[in-house]
């Protein structure tokens, strides 16, 4: 390793990053930059496009665009009002009811799409105007959407998950499927605690009382939209098929129950439908492949093995590189988006926590729930942008309410840290 050499890749891309380069396109210049003091420009290039092309043809990589796919007929179809409508039955009643709603719905859509900016959207889309006109605070019915709708990256199916298999070299995502669920609730129910003091404290009114009958029609009218998950994890979990084809299994389920069954997405709006799901997977694609020839340099500069020699050197207790690991990748969540974090960062903190014997299903977790705080902070998340235009505030309004929600996270994120068991009790269970 050339400290030229890692120089030229760390400033080349933060300079980027601060320009306002797409993530991207910052990966992919970076790592030439660093390719080129190290070898001539023709096989810089060249070796760029050989790694992200190798990199790509991955067959577990396939289930990405299936479930973007699921995700989008999912998110057209009816399903968030459905969920919404089973959260009041369960939780409305309640003293601040309509925030318990939408964390519970935001937890079940998040998992059913797969997407935190898909939840924000159209689960915050919906709520935030009725909470509003309930008395809600707006910029804390803000704040709840957005912290809610990143539970659905940790409870599957995930492509976040899929994502950080690759990234792990062969970390079960099966496994990964099934540490994902404990967590997440942990975490949705740490946001649910800190929503309800603040309903409790301002008065915040309860539902409307509904009746036996009335509450199970609704039940029974989002059991098809849940049951998506059991159908996909159950089959994974059973071995009736791997996560890719499980991928296909949710495209087909999600397109019998939003076009023939809800009746909500028609045929001729299929090829917005499919080309919305193309634009996204050329985005995700893109960024696999340039942080896949980024891991690439890194590791030909010896970049992962200093690093977990700098911290194993540093000390030898697991309590504090763990924390050390956590607050890294805090930073990092702030300023890069969880895809390229979860590519670039695997591949040099996996060792470290290897060597000081974490499983690497329980060290996927816990990156995921990490970076999982990132998406709802300032200047770069995506789940924060959103959630703010929906509810039609902005980010300086909603930064008060949402810190007590960040520390919900953070305590979350500790409890996934140093309680392995949250993460591996059911792949355990299941033989994994």
């Amino acid at each position: 390793m050339t400290l030229a050499n890692v120089a030229v890749l760390l400033v080349s891309f933060v300079v980027l990053l601060m320009m306002g380069v797409p993530i991207s396109f910052t990966i992919g210049i970076a790592t030439i930059a660093t390719m080129l003091m190290s070898i001539h420009a023709g096989p810089a290039f060249t070796t760029v496009a050989e790694r992200m092309a190798t990199g790509l043809d991955s067959f577990a990589l396939l289930a990405i665009p299936f479930f973007i796919l699921a995700g989008q007929l999912m998110n057209h179809g009816g399903i968030a009002r459905r969920l919404i409508d089973f959260a009041k039955v369960i939780v409305g009643r309640l003293p601040g009811g309509l925030a318990y709603v939408i964390i519970i719905a935001s937890m079940l859509f998040g998992a059913i799409s797969g997407s935190a900016v898909a939840a924000a959207a159209a689960i915050g889309g919906f709520m935030i105007p009725l909470m509003v006109n309930e008395g809600y605070e707006r910029n804390f019915s803000a704040s709840v959407n957005i912290t809610a709708s990143t539970t659905g990256l940790i409870i599957p199916p995930s492509n976040i998950l899929i994502v950080y298999s690759f990234a792990s070299g062969g970390a079960s995502v099966a496994a990964l499927f099934l540490a994902g669920y404990l967590p997440g609730i942990v975490i949705g129910l740490g946001l649910m605690v800190v929503a309800g003091v603040f309903s409790y404290r301002h008065k915040y009114p309860v539902g409307e009382k509904v009746t036996i009958k009335e509450a199970a029609l609704k039940f029974l009218d989002a059991i098809p939209s849940i049951f998506m998950i059991v159908v996909v994890i159950g089959g994974i979990v059973a071995g009736y098929f791997t996560a890719t084809e499980a991928s296909a299994i949710a495209v087909a389920y999600a397109f019998i129950l939003a076009v023939p069954i809800y009746r909500e997405v028609k045929l001729k709006t299929i090829p917005r439908i499919l080309l919305d799901t193309a634009n996204t997977t050329a985005i995700v694609m893109l960024l696999i492949g340039t942080s896949i020839a980024m891991s690439w340099i890194m590791s030909y500069e010896n970049i992962p093995q200093n690093v977990s020699a700098f911290l194993v050197g540093l000390t030898d207790s697991k309590i504090i590189i763990l924390l050390i690991i956590n607050v890294v990748l805090l930073l990092v969540g702030t300023f890069m988006d969880m895809t390229p974090a979860v590519l670039i960062f695997t591949p040099i903190f996996l060792p470290v926590v290897s060597q000081l014997g974490i499983n690497p299903v329980h060290f996927g977790i816990i990156m995921v729930t990490n970076l999982c705080v990132g998406l709802c902070t300032p200047p770069v998340g995506s789940v924060l942008f959103v959630g703010t235009g929906i509810a039609e505030t902005s980010i300086t309004k909603v930064i008060k309410p949402l810190l007590p929600l960040y520390a919900a996270m953070i305590v979350g994120l500790m409890l996934v840290t140093y309680v392995p068991w949250l993460s591996m009790y059911l792949p355990r269970l299941f033989g994994y």
